[in-house]
C-alpha cells in the first residue's frame, strides 16, 4: 500500500484547480490531471475515491480556506461597519491571493455540481448569521430578508471584483479596485443598510 503525500496530495489539488479555471469542470479527467502533474492516474487514485469526490473534496478545501482567511481578525460581535468593513478587505485579500481558488469556487457554486452532495461550509455561516442578528439586535441594521441583505452588503463589492479581474468595466474602459473605489462604495453600502 503507497502512503500518502500530503506535498502530492497539495499539487494535484492545485493542478486540478487550475485545469477547472482555465478548461471548465468537462476539461477535467483523471487522465488529464494525472498527464498534467507528471504523476501516474493510480496516484489520483490514493487521495481521491473518484472524478466527483476530487471535485467535491476540492470545493471543500477552498471553502475552508476562504473561510479561514476571510474570518481573519473577525469577530461576529463587531459593529456592522467595523466588521463589514473588514469583510470586504479580507474577501479582496483572498480574491487577489487565491485568484484560481476564488475563480473555481464561483464555478462550482454556479454548477449543478454542488446539488450532488451537501456541502455546508458551517463555520462561515455560523459566524456571518450571529454578525447580522448582532448587528440587528443593536439596530445598526434593519432587519432585512437575508437575500436582500447579501445583495445589499455584497453585490456592490463582487462587481467591483469583476471588473478588477476583467480589468474593464462595462464600457470598457480599463479598471483596477484599489481600496479608494472599494471605501467609496462602501460607504454607499452602509447607507443602504442601515434603519
Amino acid at each position: 500500500m503507497r502512503l500518502r503525500d500530503e506535498l502530492k496530495e497539495a499539487a494535484i489539488r492545485e493542478k486540478a484547480i487550475e485545469m477547472i479555471v482555465h478548461e471548465g469542470f468537462d476539461g477535467l479527467s483523471m487522465h488529464k490531471l494525472a498527464k498534467a502533474a507528471n504523476i501516474s492516474v493510480s496516484t489520483i487514485y490514493i487521495y481521491f475515491k473518484n472524478r466527483e469526490d476530487l471535485l467535491n473534496q476540492l470545493y471543500i478545501f477552498v471553502a475552508d480556506l476562504f473561510a479561514r482567511e476571510t474570518l481573519k481578525g473577525f469577530d461576529p460581535e463587531m459593529d456592522l461597519e467595523e466588521g463589514l468593513w473588514l469583510q470586504w478587505k479580507n474577501r479582496y485579500r483572498y480574491i487577489r491571493q487565491y485568484p484560481l481558488h476564488y475563480h473555481f469556487s464561483e464555478q462550482f457554486r454556479n454548477s449543478p455540481l454542488i446539488h450532488q452532495q451537501e456541502i455546508t461550509e458551517d463555520r462561515f455561516r455560523s459566524a456571518m448569521n450571529k454578525f447580522v442578528k448582532h448587528a440587528v439586535q443593536k439596530k445598526q441594521l434593519a432587519d432585512l430578508p437575508p437575500e436582500v441583505f447579501w445583495a445589499l452588503a455584497y453585490g456592490p463589492f463582487y462587481i467591483l471584483v469583476k471588473f478588477h479581474l476583467d480589468n474593464t468595466t462595462m464600457s470598457g474602459k480599463p479598471f483596477s479596485m484599489g481600496e479608494q473605489k472599494m471605501r467609496q462604495t462602501f460607504e454607499r453600502v452602509m447607507q443602504s443598510l442601515k434603519m
